[in-house]
């Protein structure tokens, strides 16, 4: 057990709990889409050493990346995905070695709907509208009612495969324009049936799906949205402090918070800079009383201290800043004094 010396302090070596999973700090690895698989949507070598290293950082929780339930809701022909038995092996290899150094680890489940470019299929989403009119997407089929409650099955059957191979959680993935952030978004869902329309209706397909994975799979929860599309008459923060009140009332054990992603040019960018996407995290967590993720350029032990000493949110997620140093925890505590993760292989580069 760690402790800290001298006068600074920090909160990010604290343990804290996602539901009834207990992680050792409140760093997590955000996902990221890698590109390293191949049609098989099969778990790869580079998944393996990619991930643990950041195991191997003691990273509180590695969120692995998008992984799809069917194999034309990839984004791409190179995506993960657990849409079959065959690929529990490789899935459950990557949580043996995360556990082996003592990182937790969840299976981020998701479908990319209209942003899917898979060469051999046709997209589906919520209306017939593509994301571009530009190659490589293509001008998705609308999605039938039909359709959609299988959609909702292939989502819990992932989850269970997933709880098979071992993971610790599952995150759905509701955000950056894939399928169910389409449904969200008055711009991308043009539907006049249960699904389209107000609010409501929109949210119905994520609050279904969550509600559904909370009923059947004993696994802690997360959703991953996007707080606003950045888009005059789009979703917007409003719209996900409801969404995300509504999460928490079916059991929804935490809120993933990013932001953009649903449409190819936006009306309202935001200034790109450190902790740009933090309010929206704040504001959903002063709404809800279950755990708050906050993500978006986040990338200094300093920062993530500040996000926590504020009460903007209750873990930090962080994506290029792990890509770049897999070692971000040994460096924090060599900043913060704390002596609880000293590696010592490590000690010479310090």
């Amino acid at each position: 057990m760690g402790h800290l010396k001298g006068e600074l302090m920090s909160q990010i070596f604290n343990k804290a709990n996602i539901g009834d999973l207990q992680l050792d700090n409140k760093i997590i690895m955000a996902p990221m889409c890698m590109y390293k698989s191949d049609n098989s949507g099969k778990v790869k070598d580079f998944h393996k050493y990619h991930y643990t290293a950041r195991a191997l950082g003691k990273i509180g929780l590695i969120i692995v990346e998008a992984t799809a339930i069917e194999s034309r809701g990839r984004i791409s022909n190179n995506d993960l995905g657990l849409w079959n038995n065959e690929q529990i092996k490789g899935h459950k290899k990557l949580v043996e070695l995360s556990h082996k150094f003592g990182s937790k680890i969840a299976l981020q489940i998701a479908h990319a709907g209209r942003k899917s470019t898979v060469k051999e299929t046709t997209p589906i989403a919520p209306s017939k509208i593509a994301f571009s009119k530009n190659e490589p997407f293509k001008t998705p089929k609308e999605i039938s009612q039909k359709m959609i409650e299988k959609i909702k099955r292939k989502f819990l059957k992932t989850a269970l495969r997933a709880k098979k191979a071992g993971y610790d959680a599952i995150e759905l993935h509701a955000a950056h324009g894939y399928l169910l952030c389409e449904f969200l978004s008055p711009i991308s869902n043009k539907r006049d049936d249960i699904y389209g329309g107000s609010l409501e209706n929109r949210c119905a397909f994520v609050l279904e799906t969550a509600q559904l994975l909370k009923k059947e799979v004993d696994l802690p929860l997360i959703v991953r949205i996007s707080a606003d599309e950045w888009m005059d008459n789009g979703w917007n923060i409003n719209d996900s402090i409801y969404l995300s009140k509504e999460l928490e009332k079916i059991g929804v054990d935490a809120i993933h918070v990013s932001a953009g992603g649903n449409q190819e040019t936006v009306e309202q960018m935001p200034k790109l800079e450190p902790l740009y996407q933090c309010d929206y995290a704040k504001q959903i967590k002063e709404a809800v009383n279950i755990p708050v993720i906050a993500v978006g350029l986040i990338t200094t032990p300093k920062e993530c201290e500040e996000i926590l000493d504020k009460k903007i949110a209750d873990f930090i997620a962080l994506g290029r800043e792990l890509l770049r140093e897999p070692n971000f925890m040994f460096n924090a505590a060599k900043q913060f004094k704390y002596d609880g993760y000293d590696n010592p292989s490590y000690l010479r580069a310090y």
